[in-house]
């Protein structure tokens, strides 16, 4: 009963969720004519990600994103473990996620960029972070594509039943950089937030991955890992990614599958 509920929920804040996620960004640049065109017309897409693990399909939401996309959908994940905005671009990983000429990039960065991840990772939000996502809009934007910013997912770790919350600052800059460069924000940080403030520990602890790898290498003392998701999870949160994007970009919203109207009542008899 507790999964049939929290599914509803979830259902429920993804909508209420990709609302604000759109409220907190401006009008994204229109796009040409003849590229609308071709969208309407259901022509193919490319749509590329870039981040860490907690985008990867491994262990992120990009799995479940991606496996949401119809067929004339080209949905490539190039989130990477372990990466941050510095180390993506510095081991040529960005390099390589232009070349697949997307039409729209994904980017989420923030988790690795943290205090304490070594200075080939670290980044401060306010300086060498903004920098760098405001590289990735720009560098999607030269080759003809549509960035569109997400801001990191929220870990599930509680503190006396409180949600710790140790990505606002991250997720702060990657919203007023998105909204400087006049590009969609999909703010996964307040969506995942405003779930998880919800629930217990024991509730989020559902959405749990279990042996991924930068688990295992940065918390050798505990087998719980409560940064990275399991299946249930990655479909959750890539269902709430997905839908926010079509809110934004809503030229996009034939190549997503649409929500069942039956799943937001689920568990609620």
């Amino acid at each position: 009963m507790m999964q049939n509920r929290t599914l509803a929920v979830v259902f429920a804040l993804a909508a209420l969720g990709g609302m604000h996620a759109s409220a907190q960004s401006v009008p994204p640049r229109a796009l040409d004519p003849a590229t609308l065109a071709a969208r309407a017309a259901g022509a193919p897409v490319k749509i590329v990600l870039v981040g860490d693990s907690t985008v990867n399909a491994e262990g992120g939401w990009g799995k479940g994103f991606c496996e949401l996309m119809k067929p004339n959908v080209s949905c490539v994940n190039e989130a990477l473990n372990g990466r941050s905005s510095k180390s993506f671009i510095d081991e040529g990983a960005w390099k390589k996620a232009l070349a697949d000429k997307g039409d729209y990039y994904l980017i989420q960065f923030g988790h690795n960029d943290m205090k304490g991840k070594g200075p080939e990772r670290e980044t401060d939000p306010e300086t060498t972070f903004a920098a760098n996502i405001r590289r990735y809009i720009q560098d999607s934007r030269a080759i003809g594509a549509v960035p569109v910013v997400v801001t990191s997912l929220s870990r599930r770790n509680y503190k006396e039943g409180v949600l710790v919350q140790d990505l606002k600052d991250y997720s702060a800059a990657a919203r007023r950089v998105a909204m400087e460069e006049n590009v969609t924000v999909i703010d996964l940080n307040a969506m995942s937030v405003k779930l998880l403030d919800g629930m217990t520990q024991e509730q989020a602890d559902q959405f749990d991955a279990t042996g991924h790898e930068d688990a295992r290498a940065e918390n050798k003392k505990s087998v719980v890992d409560r940064t990275h998701l399991n299946a249930k999870g990655q479909a959750l949160f890539g269902r709430m990614v997905a839908d926010a994007l079509v809110r934004a970009q809503v030229e996009l919203r034939p190549y997503v599958i649409e929500q069942p109207a039956k799943a937001g009542t689920a568990g609620l008899q």
